[in-house]
């Protein structure tokens, strides 16, 4: 099945039957570039730029089976991160069916020469038995004309009781790298940071850079609005900019722990990294009615990359 939302010049944007029958959209951009994103988890699968090359991870295991999660791309944390509070890993919201959402509220300001689809979650029976909270969450995914992705998000607290309720949440992103041991990221120096590792113990970023060449699970605290991960054999660099996440998980889960996962192939560790726009350390509070939003835009540099300047305009 294949459903045209909308067309504009050369840009559009599609619902189509993807793996195993789940439906997708596909957004074009005029140059070439386009995102997929599933309707089950609200999940994006596919980031490829104008020259058709994917910039995003996905294990060639990852099964399209609900009820389990998709490995890779952008899953999305919610309405906790990681395995702090009740609920299973990360939540449930990438594990849900997600709608088209036809009638979204207006946004400050209008995207210009952005195609976009706007998804929406909202609470179900079953998951009020686990996490007693009536909410809407609202995700619009938008590609921009230079290729940029930008995702939003905006949950609302629909509680019938009055009550305030209290969340974490992430986007978890796996970026496509060339080898893993290459890699540089900036923007998280002589930061405070909680080790996964070590019991979430607290500890304080002694490198100028975060290279790998072990398994890491940190959650970096408090950090800018601009992160860069650094390829040099792709010539390539990767920088994110958020809004309303002020933390960031970093994630690789190295040889031993690879293998011991079914959805993920022995070596593909090699060829991805985790960077996870997050608020983790401080969950977010919502009274009755109260919105909050936040919003991750991911952009290529494709130069080589001037080291501590995040502007993805500077051109070295």
């Amino acid at each position: 099945m294949t459903e045209e939302i909308s067309t504009s010049g050369n840009r559009s944007v599609e619902i189509i039957d993807g793996i195993n029958g789940l439906q997708k959209v596909v957004l074009h951009q005029h140059h070439g570039s386009s995102v997929e994103v599933y309707l089950y988890g609200g999940h994006v699968t596919s980031w490829k730029n104008e020259q058709g090359e994917e910039l995003l991870f996905m294990s060639n295991k990852a099964t399209f089976t609900p009820p389990n999660p998709i490995r890779g791309g952008i899953p999305i944390c919610f309405p906790h991160f990681s395995n702090v509070g009740s609920l299973e890993l990360h939540g449930f919201a990438r594990n849900r069916l997600w709608s088209v959402d036809n009638d979204p509220p207006p946004f400050p300001t209008n995207p210009t020469n952005r195609v976009f689809i706007d998804l929406i979650f909202k609470s179900t029976e079953d998951d009020l038995k686990t996490w007693p909270h009536s909410f809407e969450y609202r995700l619009r995914v938008s590609l921009g004309p230079v290729g940029d992705l930008l995702l939003t998000s905006r949950v609302r607290n629909t509680n019938t009781d009055g009550k305030p309720f209290s969340f974490t949440v992430a986007y978890k992103t796996y970026f496509s790298v060339s080898d893993i041991s290459e890699i540089r990221v900036e923007g998280l120096e002589t930061l405070d940071y909680l080790d996964n590792l070590q019991n979430r113990e607290r500890f304080t970023e002694q490198e100028d850079a975060i290279t790998f060449e072990s398994e890491i699970d940190k959650v970096y605290l408090s950090t800018p609005t601009k992160i860069a991960i650094i390829d040099h054999e792709k010539k390539r660099t990767f920088v994110i900019r958020k809004d309303g996440l002020p933390d960031a998980g970093v994630w690789n889960p190295w040889d031993k722990k690879a293998k011991a996962m079914p959805d993920f192939g022995d070596d593909e560790y090699k060829h991805m990294l985790c960077v996870e726009a997050a608020a983790v350390e401080y969950p977010i509070t919502l009274k009755l009615g109260e919105e909050w939003k936040g919003r991750q835009q991911l952009l290529v540099v494709h130069s080589s990359y001037c080291s501590g300047k995040l502007d993805p305009h500077i051109v070295c």
